[in-house]
């Protein structure tokens, strides 16, 4: 313990940029999530395809092998377009790799919430006189969130945990921090598992969040006494 001391701040900053990587990572995927779900209920026939073909490929290759790609493939394809102008930080490929993962299964999850709200509640919205986008956001995304809630925090849990992935590019992490600590004072076993009780810390400390969500998305859905 006493060699752990000395490094609780740097394992605080990887910490800080264990959250701010989950955090980035969870909002872009959310969006495009989103925007998969949509194309997957697209009337267009390709659309659907094309939306079904790449989120089963992205479901069936390891996380840790996208974020190897997304680094080295990007770096490499900025370079070759841009002659080096752009440089591609750890941080920024590790966003987009998990982010896109994440879209994935989030893009499941949404189509199913969707598909679950009642069609009458559609034409009812469509009586009322509301536009396709008013009906989207006024009755279709509110009910979908809420059907979604329970099954995107799992995602987020995982999510969460897969950031340790990109400490591998370089990005100095929570993990990538407790390496580096364990390897300069030969206590490996110490550091990691200083980092592993972070971890578990930061996935229930978010529970509450959660459940709190899931209880704001519920209000006024559920059964009232009589």
């Amino acid at each position: 313990m006493d060699d752990l001391w000395p490094y609780a701040g740097q394992l605080m900053q990887g910490a800080w940029i264990t959250v701010q990587l989950a955090v980035c990572s969870l909002a872009l995927g959310m969006l495009l999530g989103l925007l998969l779900a949509a194309g997957s209920l697209s009337r267009q026939t390709w659309l659907r395809r094309a939306v079904m073909l790449w989120t089963a490929v992205l479901r069936g290759i390891p996380e840790f092998l996208i974020v190897l790609v997304c680094y080295f493939g990007l770096s490499n394809l900025i370079n070759t377009h841009f002659d080096g102008a752009i440089d591609l930080s750890p941080f920024a490929a590790g966003v987009f790799a998990l982010a896109i993962v994440f879209s994935a299964y989030a893009a499941e999850v949404f189509r199913g919430s969707f598909a679950a709200i009642p069609k009458g509640q559609i034409e009812a919205a469509h009586a009322l006189g509301l536009r396709p986008v008013q009906t989207f956001f006024a009755v279709r995304l509110p009910q979908a969130w809420r059907i979604a809630l329970p099954s995107l925090g799992n995602l987020w849990q995982s999510l969460l945990k897969d950031t340790s992935l990109v400490s591998v590019v370089g990005l100095e992490d929570l993990l990538k921090k407790a390496n580096m600590a364990g390897q300069a004072t030969h206590q490996p076993f110490v550091f990691l598992l200083a980092a592993a009780a972070v971890y578990f810390v930061f996935l229930h400390a978010s529970q509450p969040v959660q459940h709190w969500l899931e209880r704001r998305a519920g209000a006024g859905f559920g059964p009232r006494a009589a």
